[in-house]
This record gives C-alpha cells, sequence and structure tokens, in this order.
C-alpha cells in the first residue's frame, strides 16, 4: 500500500494560485517550475487572461472555446463501446427484450380481438340468416320459426331460405327474403327498407324488431363476446407484468453497467499520471464520472427501453397491417424514411448543441468547485465580482445553447409527429373512400376500420417516444464520447504486488525534468542519501525542491538521468509498489470525512487501534487531542475544518508514523502551526526520523539545523550543499538566507 496517503496521485507544493483556472491556455515556466500537489489537494492549473464581462464570450463557438479538445471517435465507434458494456450483461437485457416481444405482442392483440367483436359478435347480426330445421346453442326464434346465421351451420347441414336482420338509424329490422346488394338504407313511408347499392334502388317489407325480439338475435354471440373479453383481459395482466418485468431487468442492467463504468471511470482516474491533471480542472473529471456516466445511465434505461420497444411495437404493428391489408400498409410505410431522414437532421445539429452544452456544464462545474475551495481567497481579495461574472458568461453562453437545443427539440418533435399522423390519415381516408366509391364489393367491414385506426394511432404512440428521446440520446453518446475519452488516455495499471521494505538509500545521477519540453526545472541534479539520514531542501519559490520529490515518488519521470533506491532504478518498479514504503507529510494537511482514528489508518486492516493511539502518543498529539469530547474517535469533517493547524499536523505526523515508511518526506511541515505545537513536532520528529532516510523541504532553516545534509537550490541547481555548520562557515547563500530569516526573527521580538 502506498504511503502517500494525505494525497495519493496527486503534486507536492506549498504554492496555490487563487486565481481562475484556465480553458486553454497552458502555463508560464515560471508557473511550473515548482509544480506539484498544493497543501489543500487542489490541482495547481494553468492560467488564462481573466474574463473582464460577459460579453467576452458572445458571438464565440463554444465548441472550440469551452471544449477546445473535442472527444475523438465517430458516433459508430461510441455506439459499439456503449454496446460492448451491454454485452457485459447480456443475459438480462436479453431477458428484457424476451419480456419486451411479449409484452408488445399481447398488447397488439387487442385491436385484432376488438375487430372480430366488431365483425363477429356485434356487426355479424347483418350477415345472412337461414330457418334451420332444429333448435341448438345457436338458434333464434321469432314467430315461432327458429334461424340460424349462415357462419353458425356446420359444413354439410341443410338448411332453409335466407333472410336478413339490417340496421337503420337506431333500429333494427327484419327482412324475410335475400338482398340483391347491400348499400345506403333508408326507411320508406310504407315502413319499407329502401337499399341504394348506388348502381340500383331495391325496396324490401321490413319488420322492426322491437327491444326483446333483438336481445334474442344477440343472444348467441354473449358467451362468445364474454370469452374473448376475458381472454382480452387475460392478455392485459400478462402484458402488464411482462412489461414489469422487462423494465426491471432492462433498469437492473443498466445499474450494472454504469456501476461497471463508473468504477473503470474512476480506477482510469487512479491510473492516470499528474501530468494529465495539470490542465484539466478538478471540476471537469468531477463532471465526467458523475453527470457523464449519469446521462449514460439515461441512455440505458430510458433511451434504448424507448427505441427497443418503439422498434417491436412498429414492427408488430406493420405486421398487423399486412395481416389486414397489404396494400394500405405498405402506403403507410412511407412513414419509416421520413422518420430515419428526420432523425439524421436532428442528430446532426443536436450533436453539436449538446457537445457545447456537455462542456459549457463541464466549466461551470469547475468553476463552483474552485470558487468553494477558494472561497477564503476570493473574498479576502474582494474577487466575488470578477467571479460572478465570470460565472455568469458561462451560465449565459449555456442558456443561448440550450435554446438552440429548445427550438430543434421543438421543431422536430410534436410537429413531425403531427405532419407523420396527417400523412397517415390522409393516406386511410383516401384509400378507404376509393374503395367504397368503387363499389360495395369493396367496401371493408367496420372492424377491419377500428383495427386500422386503432393500430395507426398506436404506430405514433412510439413515434413520439422515440423522437421525444432524440435530445436524450444525443445527450449521452457526447457524454460518452467524454467518458471513452477519458478512458483512453493511456495510465499506469495499479499494481497489487508487495514488495520488501527498502533500507532507503536514495541516488539521484546528473537527473534533469521538465514539465514543458526543453524548458527544464531542474539541471544536473545529484545527490546521495545514505539510509537514515536527513536530507534538506532549501531555496526561493520556484528553485525546484518539491519537483525533485515528484521525481521521487514518480508522480513525474525524468527527462535525463537516473534515480535509484538502495540501488535499483526507479524507473523499473510499478509506481504504487514504490510508494508502499514512502510517506509525506504537507504544509497543509488533508483530513478524510471520519474520525481521528480513521484518519491516522486511513480505515486499513493491518494498522491496529493501539498501533494508532502509539503514533498519536509519538507524536504528542495525545496531548493537543486529549481535550477533544471523544478522543482518538472525534469525528472529522471535510478536510479536518473544525481542528487547527496544528491538530491537523499532528494527525499527518502520526499517519505516516503508523505506516512506518522507509522513506519520509516532510513538506513545509512546520510552517502552518504555532511555536507551542512546533516544539511538540520537533520533538517528535527525532522519534519519526530513527530507521528511515527523511527529505525535508523547509522555509524555517532553523528547523533543519540538525540535518546531515541541506541542498540550496537556486533554478533547478544545486548550487550549495553541506552542513548547517559548514554552510555557514561559507558565508554563501545558505548563510545570507539565515541571517534574513534570524534578523526578521529579532525584529518580530
Amino acid at each position: 500500500m502506498s504511503l502517500d496517503k494525505e494525497s495519493k496521485g496527486k503534486k507536492i507544493n506549498t504554492n496555490k494560485n487563487p486565481e481562475r483556472r484556465p480553458v486553454q491556455q497552458e502555463a508560464e515556466p515560471s508557473q511550473l517550475a515548482d509544480r506539484g500537489v498544493l497543501a489543500d489537494g487542489a490541482e495547481k492549473r494553468p492560467t488564462k487572461p481573466p474574463i473582464k464581462d460577459k460579453q467576452q464570450l458572445e458571438g464565440t463557438d463554444l465548441l472550440l472555446e469551452l471544449d477546445n479538445e473535442p472527444p475523438k471517435g465517430s458516433k459508430t465507434a461510441t455506439i459499439r463501446r456503449l454496446i460492448a458494456y451491454a454485452f457485459h450483461y447480456k443475459k438480462q437485457l436479453l431477458m428484457a427484450l424476451i419480456m419486451l416481444s411479449v409484452a408488445v405482442g399481447t398488447d397488439l392483440a387487442g385491436p385484432f380481438i376488438a375487430k372480430r367483436i366488431i365483425d363477429v359478435h356485434i356487426s355479424g347480426i347483418s350477415k345472412p340468416w337461414y330457418t334451420a330445421g332444429a333448435d341448438g346453442p345457436y338458434t333464434v326464434a321469432l314467430e315461432g320459426v327458429l334461424y340460424k346465421r349462415a357462419d353458425h351451420f356446420a359444413a354439410n347441414e341443410a338448411h332453409g331460405g335466407e333472410v336478413r336482420v339490417l340496421q337503420v338509424g337506431k333500429d333494427y329490422y327484419f327482412i324475410a327474403e335475400p338482398i340483391k346488394s347491400d348499400g345506403l338504407r333508408s326507411i320508406t313511408n310504407e315502413g319499407k327498407i329502401s337499399i341504394d347499392s348506388g348502381m340500383n334502388v331495391s325496396t324490401y317489407p321490413a319488420k322492426r324488431l322491437n327491444t326483446g325480439e333483438l336481445v334474442r338475435f344477440f343472444e348467441p354471440e354473449f358467451s362468445g363476446l364474454i370469452r374473448l373479453c376475458v381472454f382480452y383481459l387475460g392478455l392485459l395482466l400478462v402484458s402488464a407484468l411482462f412489461s414489469y418485468g422487462q423494465r426491471y431487468f432492462l433498469q437492473a442492467s443498466a445499474n450494472r453497467i454504469i456501476r461497471r463504468m463508473r468504477t473503470d471511470v474512476f480506477g482510469q482516474i487512479n491510473r492516470l499520471p499528474i501530468r494529465y491533471f495539470d490542465n484539466l480542472p478538478a471540476g471537469k473529471v468531477v463532471s465526467r464520472v458523475t453527470n457523464d456516466t449519469e446521462a449514460i445511465r439515461e441512455l440505458y434505461v430510458t433511451v434504448l427501453a424507448n427505441f427497443f420497444t418503439g422498434t417491436i411495437y412498429m414492427a408488430g404493428i406493420f405486421l398487423a397491417l399486412f395481416l389486414l391489408d397489404v396494400r394500405l400498409a405498405a402506403i403507410c410505410l412511407f412513414i419509416l424514411p421520413l422518420l430515419v431522414l428526420w432523425i439524421y437532421v436532428y442528430g446532426k445539429f443536436a450533436k453539436r448543441y449538446n457537445r457545447i452544452i456537455r462542456a459549457a456544464v463541464s466549466e461551470i462545474n469547475g468553476i463552483v468547485n474552485e470558487s468553494i475551495q477558494g472561497m477564503p481567497i476570493i473574498k479576502a481579495f474582494r474577487k466575488e465580482k470578477k467571479m460572478s461574472g465570470e460565472f455568469e458568461a458561462f451560465n449565459t453562453e449555456l442558456y443561448k445553447y440550450q435554446n438552440k437545443l429548445l427550438s430543434l427539440n421543438s421543431m422536430t418533435g410534436h410537429n413531425l409527429v403531427g405532419v407523420l399522423r396527417n400523412l397517415a390519415f390522409l393516406s386511410l381516408i383516401w384509400y378507404f373512400g376509393g374503395m367504397s366509391l368503387s363499389g360495395p364489393e369493396h367496401v371493408i367491414t367496420l372492424g377491419v376500420m377500428y383495427a386500422f385506426v386503432d393500430y395507426l394511432n398506436r404506430l405514433f404512440n412510439p413515434i413520439v417516444n422515440i423522437v421525444n428521446q432524440l435530445p436524450n440520446l444525443e445527450t449521452a453518446l457526447v457524454s460518452a464520447e467524454r467518458v471513452f475519452e477519458l478512458l483512453d488516455v493511456e495510465g499506469t495499471d495499479v499494481a497489487d504486488g508487495k514488495m520488501d521494505r527498502y533500507q532507503g538509500h536514495v541516488q539521484f545521477n546528473d537527473v534533469w525534468f521538465a514539465y514543458k519540453e526543453n524548458e527544464y526545472v531542474l539541471k544536473g541534479i545529484s545527490f546521495e542519501a545514505m539510509q537514515g539520514q536527513t536530507v534538506a531542501f532549501v531555496g526561493h519559490t520556484g528553485s525546484g525542491k518539491s519537483s525533485i520529490m515528484n521525481l521521487l515518488f514518480r508522480f513525474y519521470n525524468a527527462g535525463k538521468g537516473s534515480i535509484t533506491i538502495d540501488g535499483m532504478d526507479i524507473n523499473r518498479l510499478p509506481q504504487q509498489t514504490l510508494r508502499e514504503h514512502m510517506g509525506i507529510v504537507l504544509q497543509d494537511s488533508y483530513l478524510f470525512t471520519g474520525t481521528i482514528a480513521s484518519n491516522v489508518s486511513l480505515n486499513d486492516p493491518a494498522i491496529s487501534r493501539q498501533r494508532v493511539i502509539a503514533a498519536l502518543e509519538a507524536v504528542g498529539a495525545d496531548r493537543l487531542l486529549q481535550h477533544l469530547p471523544h478522543g482518538i474517535d472525534e469525528p472529522v469533517i471535510e478536510k479536518g475544518s473544525t481542528l487547527s493547524s496544528g491538530q491537523r499536523q499532528l494527525i499527518s505526523f502520526a499517519r505516516a508514523l503508523a505506516f512506518n515508511p522507509a522513506i519520509l518526506i516532510l513538506d513545509e511541515a512546520t510552517s502552518n502551526i504555532d511555536t507551542e505545537t512546533e516544539t511538540v513536532i520537533q520533538e517528535a520528529l527525532e522519534v519519526v526520523k530513527k530507521g528511515r532516510t527523511t527529505f525535508v523541504i523547509a522555509h524555517r532553516l532553523s528547523t533543519i539545523k540538525s540535518a546531515d545534509l541541506i541542498l540550496v537550490l537556486d533554478r533547478g541547481q544545486i548550487v550549495e550543499r553541506g552542513s548547517h555548520d559548514s554552510l555557514m562557515s561559507e558565508r554563501g547563500k545558505y548563510y545570507q538566507m539565515y541571517q534574513i530569516q534570524q534578523g526578521e526573527l529579532l525584529a518580530s521580538i
């Protein structure tokens, strides 16, 4: 386990930059000279000219301004990778699709059942009836004569003369003879039925049926009608059950996919080199881990559900339409190419808008994150208006492109569906109207008409759902591109292996290093630290002190030269294995939410409670923490803001001691504490340094007088080296720095 516990994967630095982090410009070389982990854990980022007002961004292309490095890869490649993630849970997704198909099939059976109810059990009364020789379940008695409908006779069953029961207005009439052809019906003044077929008009004697007589003609259909209703109710229950099942399996699979993706993204963040974070604000990283993955979750849960449901529904509806009438179904196929064309046009514009919107949201997250972390600095330097103005500039651009996307969605949403729906019903009217004009033999039944209208109405429901999900689809694809861009960055695998505790013999051999190519911040650094020695680095800000520690931790790799520990080149060791026996205490100690005990052990099961207590006692922390109500179980909120800087620093010392590192780095570890606490820490340092090599980055030169070796750096080079006494006797740069500090100390007394 790495002993970089306070800021694992972060850099070492004591300089803070209150200025707003940049969008696209890189930092100047002087800003990068001493780059590393900020004491409060925030990344140091390059700077750009500040935004003076919100008009500065107006009229610019945020696709370039905010997202100057758009995600690589085509939409097809992104979709392919999303499918690859889904295939990890293909069994659940396949089960969801099967359940969805069953649910759609049972639901689409409704219009067919309604068609049969209308054509057979309701409108079927208008079919031919014949006199029957014997009573039976389908016979009807009228004035002593038995009648049975033609479709209820057996194949070879004998029957008598044909009669008809026809509806005119709200009444039904009995005609005791066959009719030549059907058509427009009316009642003459003599009480006869007149039928106008368009070619001729026929008149038939008729008897108006009273309620009792009419019920008798419908009565044979009651049992079949009830069976169909019960069957349809059963289908609805099956459809509801399978719809629930497919939603459950689909959402459960989506949650598993996103859990896996978030784990991959967070694991990738841990594998990324520190250099990657130099130009990427923390807010943007957080946005990709949370906001973008949540948008992808909506893709699997909502978008794909609607697309799958819509596709299966449309396929089922067109199948039903072809079963009802091939010609009309073929006419309705014009909807599909129009829908595909509309989706293509929409996607062309929506992708650009969504990419800009996601980039703007990421920028706003970065501003908010940085403002919260740097609030004391912002208030101290009265930069509230400037930060608000910068936030408003990005917020205005976000608002502008959200409105553009809203206009696009409005144009391609209900308007599209309305146009397609009107075209479909126009085709329906034209087709059925033309059939009726061509002759009575081409007139379709009322049940077929009902089924067609019902299916056409149902056809537009999935179209509406698909069109409404287009914004979410494009948002999810853009988010997926951003996530995959992060996953594609080459990182370092986290090593699970262990290595024996090394002795701590560290050697730098002619080491050169640059954050930017050929702009070296370390030049020809060579020194040797023997096991158990204390080596101190002093120098002005930007001299390269923290950069040396960054190289030792392999946060960065040296450009030239070599660094060895116990004779082993550190470049040949996995980074996590190398850091297993290293510890660090920063100027501003970072504490995690939990308790004092958990911040010392970092919840490592190998560190017992007794070991935690022993570490706290060894550094003298028990004396400063004993007044706390819960002792070492005292709750700690984010960053330990309820504790004093001295208490936080002592906890950091105890943390380093508890992990028993072979190499310990103290980065300005005593610069932010009072004199009393410094005395306690100085006493504890002798305990902490026993048996380990210690590197000290010091501002107070009085704290390193006992160091075995002091290295004085200036502009990336070692200009002096030796013990405190030898350097003082040389009366060089170290002597001048020491005398200046002593003078400042005397002046303050």
